[in-house]
C-alpha cells in the first residue's frame, strides 16, 4: 500500500512539472514604447493631480456653502425669536382694555416672523444645494477627463507597440 501511495504522489509531482506552460521570452521593449509608456505615466500622474486638486476645492466650496446657509438660518431664527419676545412684550405692557388687539397684532408679527425666517431658511438651503451639485458636476468632469488621458495613454502605448 505504501508503494502504491509512493508512486501516485511521485506521477502528480511529475505531471505537475510537466504540466507547467513554459515563460515566454520577453521581448525587449523598443524605445518607441518607452518613451511612449513614460508619456502616458506622467500624463496620468498629472490628470490624477488636477482631478484631487479639484475634489479639494470642490469639497471646499460645498464646505464654505453649508456653513454660510447654517449661519443665514441661525441669524433668521434668531431674528425671528427677537421679534416675537417683542410681541409677547408689547402685550404684556398693553393696557387690560387693549390686551385682546395687542394679542392679535402679536399673534400676526409671529406668524409673520416665522414665515420670513421659514423663507430664509429655505433660500440658504437652496443655495447650498447649487454649490453641491455644481461641485458635484466639477468632480464628474475631472474623473472623466482623468480616464480619458488614460485611455489616450494607453491608445498611444499600443501604437507603439504595433510600429
Amino acid at each position: 500500500m505504501n508503494k502504491l501511495v509512493a508512486a501516485l504522489i511521485a506521477g502528480l509531482f511529475a505531471t505537475s512539472v510537466f504540466a507547467q506552460a513554459p515563460t515566454p521570452a520577453v521581448a525587449p521593449a523598443s524605445p518607441a514604447v518607452v518613451k511612449a509608456e513614460a508619456k502616458a505615466t506622467s500624463a496620468n500622474t498629472t490628470s490624477i493631480a488636477a482631478e484631487a486638486k479639484t475634489d479639494a476645492k470642490s469639497d471646499a466650496s460645498v464646505d464654505k456653502a453649508v456653513t454660510k446657509a447654517e449661519a443665514k438660518k441661525a441669524k433668521a431664527h434668531a431674528k425671528s425669536a427677537k421679534a416675537k419676545a417683542e410681541a409677547k412684550h408689547d402685550v404684556a405692557s398693553a393696557a387690560p382694555a387693549d390686551r385682546t388687539k395687542a394679542e392679535a397684532k402679536a399673534d400676526m408679527t409671529t406668524a409673520k416672523a416665522d414665515i420670513k425666517a421659514e423663507k430664509t431658511s429655505i433660500k440658504a438651503d437652496e443655495k447650498a444645494d447649487k454649490v453641491k451639485v455644481e461641485a458635484g458636476a466639477d468632480k464628474t468632469k475631472a474623473k472623466s477627463e482623468t480616464a480619458a488621458v488614460k485611455a489616450e495613454g494607453k491608445a498611444d502605448v499600443k501604437a507603439a507597440t504595433v510600429k
